[in-house]
């Protein structure tokens, strides 16, 4: 089998076989397959495109070229939730301990954030003590017992994958729907969960912008889902404003503590509703969404998630007391508010512009290196279809820096738009996939 031929093959518009496929992604995975030759690959199924099996196939090959997570130990259904990423998203914070307290097992596979946040792991580790470096043997045993364990992904998850993406980051063969949809289940069903439910977001703060190329996406990842064995649904959700009213790390959490406490915002709880239902429905555990959202907030009303989420951090070496008093959250140097220019609605917030203040103040990475600070921080005090008056706040800034803290002042104040006539209100849920 030679490269060169299945890159013409490609190139004009032939299928490759599995045999193919497979012999591809290891021999490219173990560096035999030049850089070169693989980018001529993309740029060919950038043209091309894969079918289904194809896709599948390429998910598969990527999933095996590295280690893999066996699940079989733990007791029922596994569930896991993706979410394609967005500004102010701390809805697995919120999600997994009220799944795991309603008794579904939750054994989720986490990585950390590169760009304007930290990713869950950050987010947790904004507990004094926790980590998510556990054995196999533990995080099996945590979610036998508490049925909630997350852990951090190995170096070596889906290796080819990681090769693979860093090679599409430089030859714009990115936006490829096969392409980004096998990366993403590449890493997933690496992870071995049973049940994996995804939320794909859509508008100015997310990948995909288009909600056509989100639903497109998501139905791409629910058949290679299904096609693996896999109970898979994906839920479309509204990224045109930042989810919830923080964006940062230590703000999130605590925001996540508050929705346990059943004063979550509207529209977090909505999304976080909308992925538990599935879980829940595709698990056995409801008959059908509205059963499972009543079961949801009971769990929330009746304290049970919070004491859920208290018990997991406590588990991975974190300091629950935080849960319950959030007040020892470090506070920032520096709260600056950001005043409304004039009188009128909130028409829009540019999520991607909030959660580049976030970066500027310390809050995400630039590179794989920086070190984010968890204390720094922004809270929306008002959102879309809010009116204000002149010179009120509309976001506070937490930061440690006041040169920073001008710089995301001014960014922020140009990510809203006010106007006299009040917006048409938008749909948090877009649509839903696979069920």
């Amino acid at each position: 089998m030679r490269m060169y031929d299945l890159i013409d093959k490609k190139k004009n518009g032939g299928i490759l076989s599995t045999e193919e496929m497979n012999w591809m992604i290891e021999g490219y995975t173990k560096g035999d397959i030049p850089d070169y030759q693989m980018s001529a690959m993309t740029m060919a199924i950038c043209f091309q495109g894969l079918n289904d099996k194809e896709t599948l196939d390429l998910t598969l090959a990527m999933r095996d070229s590295g280690d893999t997570m066996d699940l079989s130990a733990i007791q029922g259904l596994k569930a896991d939730k993706h979410s394609t990423g967005g500004v102010g998203d701390k809805t697995s914070l919120v999600l997994t301990p009220i799944i795991a307290a309603l008794g579904i097992p939750v054994a989720k596979m986490s990585g950390r954030g590169l760009g304007h946040t930290g990713g869950t792991i950050d987010k947790l580790e904004c507990f004094p003590g926790f980590t998510t470096g556990i054995s196999e043997e533990t995080f099996i045993n945590n979610v036998n017992h508490m049925k909630l364990a997350i852990a951090g992904q190995t170096a070596n998850l889906a290796p080819a994958d990681k090769k693979l993406y860093a090679l599409r980051d430089v030859t714009a063969t990115v936006d490829q729907m096969s392409l980004i949809a096998s990366s993403i289940m590449s890493k997933k069903l690496a992870s071995g969960s049973d049940i994996i439910v995804l939320d794909v977001k859509t508008g100015s703060g997310a990948f995909m912008e288009k909600e056509e190329d989100a639903k497109e996406l998501a139905e791409t990842m629910v058949r290679i889902g299904n096609m693996a064995g896999k109970k898979t649904a994906a839920v479309i959700t509204d990224m045109d404003q930042p989810l919830g009213n923080a964006v940062g790390n230590s703000i999130e959490v605590i925001e996540a503590i508050d929705s346990l406490s059943g004063k979550g915002p509207k529209d977090l709880m909505e999304v976080v509703y909308a992925l538990g239902a599935s879980i829940l429905v595709l698990s056995g555990g409801a008959k059908d969404r509205n059963e499972a959202i009543a079961k949801m907030q009971d769990c929330i009303a009746s304290g049970k998630a919070k004491e859920k989420l208290a018990e997991f951090v406590e588990a991975q070496g974190g300091d629950a007391s935080y849960v319950w008093d959030t007040a020892q959250f470090p506070a920032t140097e520096y709260q600056v508010e950001v005043l409304a220019s004039e009188d009128g609605y909130i028409s829009r917030i540019n999520a991607k512009e909030i959660g580049n203040a976030c970066m500027i103040l310390g809050g995400g990475r630039e590179t794989k290196e920086s070190i984010i600070d968890l204390s720094v921080g922004i809270y929306l005090n008002k959102k879309k279809g809010d009116f204000v008056n002149t010179g009120e706040s509309i976001a506070t800034i937490y930061a440690n820096d006041k040169d920073k803290a001008q710089i995301a002042l001014n960014r922020i104040q140009n990510a809203y738009r006010i106007t006299k006539e009040a917006p048409d209100p938008t749909a948090m849920i877009k649509a839903f996939c696979g069920e």
